[in-house]
């Protein structure tokens, strides 16, 4: 009998999982496990809402596993000391495991490396973040070359999603220690963990001929419609493969019943390729998880005014469109992209907080907070990226709201002080006659709250302290 271990980091599925496909074309046996790794539990970046659904999402596939014979073994500890005596256990003579990209998990792999012998293949990507580059092998900086460059290398690659077996051979008898049970996600959490759930919401979004991915590039951007997939968090954990993802996006596009549905499809797989974008950007410049990528605004004077952030992560700084999506993130873990980029430039550019105050507090609150996607979207944000919004680019946190969600429905349902707020006045209360706050229930500065800063001022004040570090930083050069 020979045996395989399969290491399960961010990979919780059976279908379409080249670990696992790796480890059964090896062995006859294969032992699946989990790591729960005591310096990734004891990060601050871990959210409880996160946690939470990783620890449903590996129950899920513990019983999906059990469904082929199979189970999850769970051990606790330091991956490379767990990986290696559970080798000297069960007689294993490899590990497989999916890549991941993130500098943490690099550093881990090349530790667990020097102990046990370990074969990574892809998986988290759709593509290896190393694989799209110039013709001169220098990595790609800015998004639509590499977005060119990356659906070249897919045509040409004819990549297709694995089956899930149907029979998963595993040694009996193999210890393991029992998962946690907190934190537990809420009853009416929005995101039900498992593989089978995450396949239900992709099949939802993308197949038919009025599938909602048709849709897709006019609503993606309306926060008061469901306009995305909802599949974030289940790629985040693996629950669902990139590489699925994708491929639902080309079939809708080759079924398009017309041009617009096709614009629609497209749309949708661009932005599956920024997450492709974002996991290269990390791999070939990890210093980004601890500085901007552009030198020239390394040196921003941020306020870091300690109360003005805990009330934008509060969502008390008296803008609805920001509180709004604050709160959302508070109460459900979740915030619509459209949302995340208003709340990001309003906490760096309005209130002048080190973009990295954002960053992390995300990471701790989003159920598919990745260490990636998540840095890339603040750089984008804070100007300080590969290809980022320009540092003149200040989103005015009213128009946003205007536009966005015109009759104010998102504002209202996560902000209900402006329940009764006249759809006139519910994008700026404070410009409520106080005859009509009183009537709306809704006072200002004591229903709901005044401004933490005005717009206009704070607009100046960002493209000063920007221009200033880029003056800094060119009179640094010229030295």
């Amino acid at each position: 009998m020979s045996i395989a271990i399969w290491w399960v980091r961010r990979d919780l599925r059976l279908a379409d999982n080249q670990a696992l496909a790796a480890a059964l074309a090896r062995a006859s046996h294969v032992v699946p496990v989990f790591v729960l790794d005591s310096n990734l539990l004891a990060s601050p970046t871990v959210g409880s809402r996160r946690l939470a659904f990783l620890l449903g999402g590996l129950r899920q596939l513990d019983a999906d596993l059990r469904a082929r014979g199979s189970r999850l073994i769970v051990r606790r500890g330091d991956p490379e000391d767990r990986l290696a005596a559970l080798m000297r256990e069960v007689g294993a003579d490899v590990v497989y495991a999916e890549e991941d990209h993130s500098p943490y998990a690099r550093r881990r792999d090349a530790r667990v490396a020097d102990s046990v012998p370990l074969g990574l293949v892809g998986g988290a990507t759709a593509l290896p973040p190393w694989l799209t580059v110039k013709k001169d092998g220098a990595p790609y900086t800015v998004f639509t070359p590499f977005s060119r460059a990356w659906k070249e290398l897919w045509d040409s690659r004819a990549e297709t999603p694995l089956p899930a077996p149907e029979h998963i051979p595993t040694p009996d008898g193999v210890p393991s220690v029992r998962l946690p049970t907190e934190p537990a996600l809420a009853p009416d959490a929005p995101f039900p963990p498992g593989e089978a759930e995450a396949q239900r919401r992709l099949d939802a979004f993308t197949t038919g001929p009025d599938a909602p991915v048709y849709r897709y590039a006019a609503l993606r951007d309306r926060l008061d419609a469901q306009g995305t997939s909802g599949i974030s968090p289940y790629l985040r954990f693996g629950m669902l493969s990139a590489r699925q993802a994708i491929v639902a996006a080309r079939q809708a596009i080759a079924s398009a019943p017309d041009t617009e549905a096709r614009l629609g499809a497209e749309a949708w797989l661009t932005e599956l390729i920024w997450r492709e974008f974002f996991a290269a950007v990390m791999h070939h410049f990890p210093h980004v998880g601890r500085e901007s990528f552009r030198d020239d605004l390394r040196d921003i004077r941020w306020r870091n005014n300690p109360d003005e952030f805990i009330a934008w992560c509060a969502g008390s700084t008296g803008y609805p469109v920001v509180d709004a999506a604050m709160r959302q993130l508070k109460q459900t873990g979740w915030m619509h992209n459209r949302a995340r980029m208003i709340a990001a430039s309003f906490l760096v550019k309005d209130l002048l907080v080190d973009w990295r105050w954002g960053e992390r507090w995300f990471l701790q609150q989003l159920a598919d907070g990745d260490p990636a996607s998540n840095n890339g979207g603040w750089q984008w944000a804070a100007g300080t990226g590969t290809d980022a919004a320009p540092s003149f680019r200040v989103f005015n946190p009213i128009t946003q709201s205007a536009t966005f969600d015109p009759k104010g429905e998102y504002v209202r349902r996560w902000v209900p002080e402006l329940a009764r707020v006249p759809d006139t006045y519910v994008h700026e209360p404070w410009r409520m006659p106080r005859k009509t706050q009183r009537r709306a229930r809704c006072v200002i500065g004591r229903d709901y709250p005044a401004l933490i800063v005005d717009h206009a001022m704070a607009r100046k004040r960002a493209l000063a302290a920007y221009a200033e570090a880029r003056a800094a930083a060119k009179g640094r050069a010229g030295h």
